[in-house]
């Protein structure tokens, strides 16, 4: 069995925050933990807005990012590449779901590449991206 992990997640490995533990032992659970390159994207766009709004130095960001890119490279992470045509599918996520539930762009393509890669599991601490998942029928796992 595999678990999707979003970025909202991922970022909880990386800085301490109340639900960081729950993470850490959901994923520790898991047999394999997928991350799409866009959520370790969003991660590295996240630390870097830390560096400019002033709340993280440079060289402890650099570090971060060292650190996230060892941990995706141990088990049970694996990273994959987005899948072709996920935007198409994100698209007919929204034309062509019976209710419309609503969640950002990226977390709709986040939703596109467990539809692509055949994931039926999400570990995320986004309400909306969770509330779409289930409309989708998609198990939602929140720390």
């Amino acid at each position: 069995m595999s678990v999707y992990l979003d970025s909202s997640c991922l970022l909880k490995l990386l800085f301490p925050e109340p639900e960081s533990a729950a993470v850490a032992a959901l994923v520790a659970a898991e047999p394999r933990v997928v991350v799409s390159t866009l959520a370790r994207l969003e991660a590295r766009v996240r630390i870097a807005a830390r560096v400019t709004g002033g709340s993280l130095k440079r060289p402890l960001a650099l570090r971060l990012v060292r650190q996230m890119d060892a941990t995706l490279a141990s088990a049970p992470f694996e990273v994959v590449s987005l899948p072709a045509g996920v935007a198409e599918l994100a698209e007919q996520q929204v034309l062509f779901a019976r209710t419309a539930v609503h969640c950002r762009s990226l977390d709709r393509l986040h939703l596109a590449t467990m539809q692509a890669l055949a994931l039926d599991r999400i570990l995320t601490s986004d309400v909306a991206q969770g509330n779409a998942a289930r409309s989708l029928g998609f198990i939602v796992l929140h720390p």
